[in-house]
C-alpha cells in the first residue's frame, strides 16, 4: 500500500463510516477500480480506529454521562436507577447480537461475503429496506402521529436495532444504514435513530479494531512502512469521520435520507454492470 492508498482509503473510511452508504463496500470497491489490491477485512477493522477516536470526541458528554450512571448505579446497588444507567446496558445488551453472529460468520465475512456480487445486493437490497422505513415514517408524520426521541428508547428498541446492526457484518449493508433503518421502523425520529447508532456502535467497533490489531500486530510492527500507512490511513479517516458525523446529525434534522437511498442505488447498480461487463472480477 501507499501513501497515497493509505489516505484514499483513509478518506474512504471516516467519509462512510457515517454515512448510511456502507464504508466496507467502499473499501472494496475502491481499490477494485483503482486496480489496487483488497486490504482486506483486517485492515477496515483497523482503520476503524480512527472513526472510532472521532465518536469518542463527537459524543464525549454523552459517554462521560452514560458511564458515570453505569458506575453509580453499580455501587448504589440500582444497576438500572437512572436513565443514563439504562441506556449503558441498553447499549450493551444491543451490541450482543454483532458479536455473537460475527463470531459464528467469521470467516465467511473476511472471505466469500467480500464478493462484490455481495456488496451490490446489499447495497441495493438495503436500500429498498431503508425507503420503505422512511415511507413508514411519512406516513406517520402525515397522520400527525409524534417520533420518537432518544429519551423514548427502551429494551425493545435496543434489542431490535441491535439486532438490526448485526446485518452490517455483510460488506455492503452499512452499520449507520441498518440501525437508522431499524431505528425508522421502530418510530425513531432520523436524528434520533442516527445519535443511537452511533452510541450502539461504540462497544462492537472498538471490540473488532483490537482484536485485529492484536493478530495482525506481528505483521504490521515488521514493516515500518506498513505501520506508517496503516497510522496515516487512520488518523485521515478520524478527521474526516469527525466532519461526517456532524454533517449528517445535522442533516437529519431537516431532510430525508432518499440522497443515500438513491446513491446505494446508484452504486448497487453500478458495480454490477462492471462485474458482468468483465471490467471487475467479483
Amino acid at each position: 500500500m501507499t501513501i497515497i492508498e493509505a489516505i484514499v482509503l483513509g478518506i474512504a473510511q471516516g467519509l462512510t463510516e457515517f454515512l448510511p452508504v456502507s464504508s466496507s463496500a467502499h473499501l472494496r470497491i475502491i481499490p477494485a477500480l483503482m486496480g489496487w489490491s483488497d486490504p482486506g477485512a483486517p485492515f477496515t477493522a483497523i482503520v476503524q480506529i480512527g472513526t472510532l477516536f472521532a465518536l469518542l470526541i463527537y459524543f464525549r458528554k454523552d459517554i462521560f454521562v452514560i458511564g458515570q450512571g453505569l458506575l453509580d448505579g453499580i455501587v448504589k446497588g440500582k444497576p438500572l436507577g437512572t436513565a443514563e444507567a439504562k441506556m449503558g446496558w441498553m447499549i450493551a445488551a444491543g451490541t450482543l447480537p454483532i458479536v455473537i453472529f460475527g463470531l459464528l460468520f467469521k470467516s465467511e465475512i473476511e472471505t466469500s461475503l467480500r464478493s462484490l456480487y455481495w456488496v451490490s445486493g446489499a447495497l441495493i437490497g438495503l436500500a429498498i429496506i431503508l425507503s420503505l422505513a422512511e415511507h413508514k415514517i411519512k406516513n406517520r408524520l402525515q397522520k400527525g402521529l409524534p417520533l420518537k426521541s432518544m429519551e423514548n428508547i427502551g429494551w425493545k428498541e435496543a434489542l431490535l436495532i441491535g439486532f438490526a446492526q448485526s446485518i452490517a457484518l455483510i460488506p455492503g449493508s452499512s452499520r449507520s444504514g441498518v440501525t437508522i433503518t431499524g431505528g425508522l421502523f421502530l418510530n425513531l425520529s432520523r436524528e434520533s435513530a442516527a445519535r443511537f447508532s452511533f452510541l450502539l456502535s461504540l462497544p462492537s467497533v472498538f471490540a473488532a479494531a483490537i482484536l485485529q490489531l492484536h493478530k495482525t500486530w506481528g505483521s504490521i510492527s515488521s514493516s515500518p512502512e506498513s505501520a506508517t500507512n496503516i497510522a496515516l490511513a487512520t488518523l485521515v479517516a478520524g478527521i474526516v469521520g469527525y466532519a461526517s458525523i456532524a454533517f449528517l446529525l445535522d442533516y437529519l434534522k431537516e431532510h430525508t435520507t432518499t440522497i443515500f437511498i438513491v446513491y446505494r442505488l446508484l452504486a448497487g447498480a453500478t458495480i454490477l454492470y462492471l462485474v458482468f461487463t468483465g471490467a471487475l472480477q467479483p
